[in-house]
């Protein structure tokens, strides 16, 4: 019985689950709960916004997703070799960088957070534009698989939602809950802050739903292809937020 195997078994059950309770509740929150608060009094929202539970299962399901996607990256991609699957190892220099540019790149998305992705239109594109170019050079720079840079273009973007989760979202969730429970009225800011920071996120989940279960899908293995599955995928979470305010809830 190989142990790896064993390993890789346990972390993929574990990261889908971590995965259901953090995406679900980020779906909860964009598409049910933001506009169900809406129609809640201040006495209500006094009462109720503190009690909301769902914010730990939310961060922690972030937490545990993102660690147990790093480990299976290690065991299936790294200690497998797939990341350059169908020729050998090629972990020169590009690799690295490519590397510190899928794992740190979040730095450049807080960076421009406050510029061009405020917008939501110019996000759009320029989301588009930078996630081409990022599997590009994981391509034909750095010599990266289909499957490699597919699931490497997907730890970019659960990275950033990792970070924006727990380094954004969460601490300004936790002030503006404070004021709420003590009757005041929260920060502007830090509202637009978490609601932004959370709308990115939502954009960002759908594309990488895909990088997680398709590996095996051929017919994307190209740098276009797969930024065509990115502006896809925003279109689509564009159209659910057009639709939500217009659901009933009974």
């Amino acid at each position: 019985m190989d142990v790896v195997d064993i390993l890789q078994g346990i972390f993929r059950w574990l990261h889908v689950l971590a995965g259901i309770f953090w995406i679900g509740h980020l779906y909860f929150f964009n598409f049910v709960n933001g506009l169900f608060e809406g129609t809640l009094d201040a006495d209500t929202r006094k009462k109720v916004v503190p009690e909301l539970r769902a914010l730990y299962w939310f961060r922690w399901g972030a937490a545990w997703t993102w660690i147990t996607g790093v480990l299976l990256l290690l065991l299936v991609y790294y200690h497998s070799g797939l990341v350059f699957e169908g020729m050998k190892s090629n972990w020169g220099l590009p690799a690295f960088i490519m590397l510190a540019v899928v794992f740190l790149g979040v730095f450049a998305y807080d960076a421009l957070y406050s510029t061009v992705l405020k917008d939501l239109q110019r996000g759009f594109i320029a989301g588009v534009i930078l996630s081409t170019i990022v599997v590009f050079l994981l391509d034909v720079f750095a010599g990266f698989s289909y499957r490699g840079y597919a699931i490497h273009l997907g730890a970019m973007f659960g990275t950033i939602m990792a970070f924006n989760v727990w380094f954004r979202i969460w601490p300004a969730q936790q002030k503006v809950i404070t004021a709420i429970k003590n009757g005041e009225a929260p920060d502007g800011n830090l509202v637009a802050l978490a609601g932004l920071r959370s709308r990115h996120n939502t954009y960002l989940s759908v594309p990488l739903i895909f990088m997680m279960i398709s590996q095996h899908a051929t017919w994307a293995a190209n740098p276009i292809t797969l930024g065509v599955i990115v502006a896809v995928g925003w279109g689509l979470t564009y159209h659910l937020y057009d639709r939500a305010p217009k659901v009933k809830g009974f």
